[in-house]
């Protein structure tokens, strides 16, 4: 079931904006600054291109990544978890859309605060 919905995500939206995630991820990571940007732009690429049977969980924190997410939040993060929260409730109204809106809602937790969370398969 996880790759068939894999599939559909994937087709329907999942791959151009992996792409983009990517993209903006080689861009990021030109300038040493950016590197740490840059490897949040890739997590969101990988949880992008096949959400399904995937985690978000939290690693270890530290005072850095605070920081970091604070400095997301305000540049990023808040505008890439509202328009994932929009896309969660637009896939929410029909129930065949439920299990898309529950990766929706995955992904806005993750662009809300990238630093300092990990992805891993789900058991």
């Amino acid at each position: 079931m996880k790759l068939i919905a894999n599939i559909i995500w994937f087709i329907f939206g999942g791959f151009i904006e992996a792409v983009l995630w990517v993209f903006f991820g080689i861009l990021w990571s030109i300038t040493i600054i950016g590197i740490p940007v840059g490897k949040q732009c890739f997590k969101m690429a990988k949880m992008q291109i096949a959400p399904f049977g995937k985690e978000v969980v939290e690693k270890k924190r530290s005072s850095l990544g605070l920081i970091a997410n604070i400095i997301w939040i305000i540049f990023f993060g808040w505008e890439l978890a509202l328009v994932n929260l929009i896309s969660a409730l637009i896939f929410a109204v029909t129930i065949i859309g439920i299990p898309f809106a529950k990766q929706s809602l995955k992904l806005a937790y993750l662009s809300l605060m990238p630093f300092g969370k990990d992805i891993v398969k789900s058991k």
